[in-house]
C-alpha cells in the first residue's frame, strides 16, 4: 500500500469518526482501527492525533476555497456565487467530518496549527474576492468582508440546522433547494444594498 493511499485512508477514517461522534470519538487507536492500519502508521504519517486534525482542517478549507475559485471563470457574478454555494453545500454533505471540524461543531479541544489557520484565511479571502464582484465599486474592504460573512452565514446556518435538526425531518434535496433559495435571496438583497450605496456616493 503506498504512503499516499495510507494517508487517504487515515483521513477518511478520521473524518468518518468526527462526523459520527465528534472529537470525543477520535483517538489514534480509533483512527487506526477504522482505517485498518496500525497505530504506528498514524504516528508515521501524521505524528499523532494533532497532525491528523490539522491535515483534515487544511483539507476542509481547501475544499471550501476550491468551491469558490473553481467558478472564477464565470462572467456572471450571481451565477458564479450560486454555483459555488451549491458546491459548498455538497462539501458539507460529502465531507461532513471535515465540515464539522473546521466550523467547530466537534468540540473545543482542538487548536488549529498556524498552517491550518492560514488555510482558513485563504478560503475566506477567496470568498471576499468572489463577493466583491456582486458589490458596488465604492464598497470598502470592510464592507466586502462583512458581505462575505453575511452570505457565508446564510449557507452555514442551513448546514448547521441539517446537522442538528432538519436532517431528521427533511430529505437532502428539499433541504438543498431551500438553502439555495435563501442564498439567492441573500445575494439579491446584497446587490440591492450595494446599488443604494453606489447611488449615495454619486
Amino acid at each position: 500500500m503506498s504512503e499516499r493511499s495510507n494517508k487517504e485512508r487515515i483521513l477518511l477514517a478520521a473524518s468518518k469518526l468526527l462526523a459520527s461522534g465528534g472529537l470525543a470519538s477520535l483517538s489514534v487507536r480509533a483512527i487506526a482501527t477504522e482505517a485498518g492500519l496500525s497505530t504506528i502508521a498514524i504516528y508515521s504519517h501524521f505524528q499523532g492525533k494533532q497532525g491528523v486534525l490539522d491535515a483534515l482542517y487544511i483539507e476542509g478549507f481547501a475544499l471550501v476555497q476550491s468551491a469558490v475559485e473553481s467558478v472564477a471563470n464565470l462572467r456572471d457574478p450571481l451565477k458564479a456565487a450560486m454555483e459555488s454555494g451549491e458546491r459548498y453545500l455538497a462539501i458539507a454533505h460529502d465531507h461532513e467530518g471535515h465540515y464539522r471540524l473546521i466550523f467547530g461543531e466537534t468540540g473545543s479541544d482542538y487548536e488549529p496549527s498556524e498552517g491550518a489557520t492560514r488555510a482558513a484565511a485563504l478560503a475566506f479571502d477567496a470568498l471576499v474576492t468572489q463577493v466583491s464582484g456582486l458589490l458596488s465599486n465604492q464598497a470598502s474592504p470592510g464592507v466586502r468582508q462583512r458581505a462575505a460573512l453575511r452570505l457565508w452565514a446564510t449557507l452555514h446556518g442551513y448546514v448547521s440546522l441539517r446537522h442538528h435538526v432538519i436532517g431528521q425531518i427533511m430529505d437532502y434535496q428539499q433541504w438543498k433547494n431551500m438553502a439555495l433559495e435563501s442564498f439567492e435571496k441573500a445575494i439579491r438583497d446584497l446587490q440591492t444594498d450595494s446599488m443604494a450605496i453606489e447611488r449615495q456616493a454619486v
